[in-house]
């Protein structure tokens, strides 16, 4: 049976892994996808991991009934606790996302990398284990970004709340000398221009995005289920549990946006 026109399926706790969606929309413009935003369920990284596992399966299980042909778990805090539950019940490829710290170890001058993540995220095994292959030279400075989803979901990037975090968490990283900061979080790429007022130009900012994008792509290839149908751009159907004038604001400058629907689930 021919697959390859059915929809790619994401999912996060909320409007941030349309940072995810908006990488892969520009790699394989032609593709379906389904997004569900849990934003009812927001913050997942305050949550415990059997709570995160079983909102993943919620999640998982809404996107298989739309027909989609792989998920991408386009949350650090869930793929990193449930990613490996979802691959070993459920028959479909999943492509998960966490902290980029491998290559930002590669990059680092002065051995020193910054990871600003959810508690989920940084608590998680997952995390652990790829932390501990990092190059023992190498000094991880680790913050929970406590309350940052919460004021993004809020429609409250720009806000000064924001701002006040954010220097909390971020000047004692650069006092310590980090010069790549990772950031561990789906939501957190929207944050980039006040981070960068803060960090100002000599610190990388590291997101998984782009890698995720093309990690996507490589096994739509692998598993034949990439859409070549080059004839018109991808349906985009997105799905949110809460008000949803947020998520219109993030997505307002992508033309290719088809629907967003408000619904419970």
């Amino acid at each position: 049976m021919d697959n390859s026109q059915h929809p790619i399926g994401i999912f996060d706790s909320g409007i941030g892994g349309t940072s995810i969606w908006k990488e892969i929309n520009t790699l394989l413009p032609n593709e379906n996808t389904v997004y569900l935003s849990d934003s009812k369920n927001a913050p997942y990284g305050q949550k415990s991991k059997d709570q995160i596992i079983n909102l993943s399966i919620k999640n998982t299980e809404y996107l298989l009934n739309k027909n989609c042909k792989l998920i991408v778990v386009a949350c650090n805090t869930a793929t990193t606790n449930a990613i490996k539950y979802l691959r070993e019940n459920y028959n479909v490829p999943f492509i998960g996302i966490e902290p980029a710290i491998k290559p930002a170890s590669l990059k680092t001058k002065t051995n020193t990398i910054g990871i600003l993540a959810t508690k989920g995220t940084l608590n998680s095994e997952l995390f652990e284990k790829t932390s501990s292959s990092i190059d023992s030279k190498i000094n991880i400075i680790e913050q929970i970004g406590e309350g940052l989803v919460e004021l993004i979901e809020n429609g409250r990037i720009y806000s000064e709340e924001m701002t006040i975090l954010l220097k909390k968490y971020l000047h004692p990283m650069i006092q310590k000398n980090v010069d790549c900061l990772v950031l561990g979080c789906t939501h957190y790429p929207y944050l980039i221009p006040q981070i960068r007022e803060i960090v100002g130009t000599k610190i990388n900012i590291i997101d998984s995005g782009e890698a995720v994008a093309i990690q996507t792509k490589n096994v739509l290839e692998s598993e034949h289920l990439i859409n070549n149908n080059d004839q018109k751009r991808g349906e985009n159907l997105f799905y949110i549990n809460k008000d949803k004038t947020v998520l219109e604001n993030i997505l307002s400058d992508f033309e290719s946006i088809t629907t967003i629907k408000q619904q419970a689930f």
